[in-house]
């Protein structure tokens, strides 16, 4: 486990942190089996990486989300630059996965309560 937060992690956990994310109580460096996820929602079983280049085509990487899977687990991955250049599209993406899980809305939607018809 380390210690220290890369810039662009803190960058993505000063934004897991508030609304609409924080409903989903992402943790830093959560243990999964043999492992520590830069970021984790148990309550959603997703896993967000944010990976310098030296992850670039990693067997080990592989390996890891291999087993994260296996755990039930789905694996976001974003490159720092990504993440430090674009933080908006990071999180669309992170958005979009967690709602991606979630029945769609009733078209056309249900009457309110109350609604006076």
């Amino acid at each position: 486990m380390r210690r220290d937060a890369t810039e662009a992690e803190k960058k993505l956990w000063q934004h897991l942190r508030q609304p609409p994310f924080k409903q989903h109580h992402f943790r830093r460096q959560a243990t999964i089996g043999p492992y520590f996820a830069d970021f984790a929602s148990h309550q959603l079983r997703m896993v967000i990486e944010v990976d310098g280049g030296q992850h670039s085509d990693n067997i080990a990487d592989n390996r890891r989300t291999s087993c994260l899977a296996s755990e039930g687990y789905r694996v976001l991955r974003f490159w720092n630059n990504d993440v430090l250049g674009n933080m908006s599209g990071v999180l669309a993406a992170i958005d979009t996965a967690i709602n991606a899980d979630r029945p769609p809305t009733p078209d056309p939607s249900p009457p309110q309560a109350g609604g006076g018809e």
